[in-house]
């Protein structure tokens, strides 16, 4: 069967609102990369999660709810980083100070992958980044 035929993998877990998820997201995102023999961009990679939970964990996840990581593989070359909180607000790329200590996360997502965006849900939003890849 044609790669780009066949069906995406995919890969979810949930995370609570606290600190060591964006660990715990990492440490899921090598497994799952590892699983899929997939190697050649995965520090761009494990750096857009790191960013996108952190930005879940400080601006999207209301108190008691948490976050839901998902990776998915696409048959045609294309590795997909969603991020699914029940927040609202909007998500812009600021442009920080040079004294700033935050705001450059989605400053390195826009940097390292090769697209990324925002999708609505209910309730929240789904922030996302894609890169290419070779199976």
């Amino acid at each position: 069967m044609n790669a780009e035929l066949q069906p995406p993998e995919a890969r979810a877990v949930f995370y609570e609102r606290e600190r060591r998820s964006v660990h715990l997201a990492r440490t899921f995102t090598c497994a799952t990369l590892a699983g899929w023999s997939l190697s050649g961009r995965r520090d761009d990679v494990l750096l857009c999660v790191s960013e996108l939970a952190t930005n879940a964990l400080l601006h999207g996840v209301p108190r008691g709810r948490g976050y839901l990581l998902r990776l998915v593989r696409h048959g045609g070359g294309v590795l997909r980083v969603e991020v699914h909180d029940s927040g609202s607000g909007e998500v812009r790329v600021p442009e920080p100070s040079v004294d700033a200590e935050g705001g450059r996360g989605l400053l390195l997502v826009t940097a390292l992958s090769d697209k990324w965006g925002v999708e609505p849900r209910s309730p929240g939003k789904i922030v996302w980044c894609e890169f290419a890849h070779r199976s």
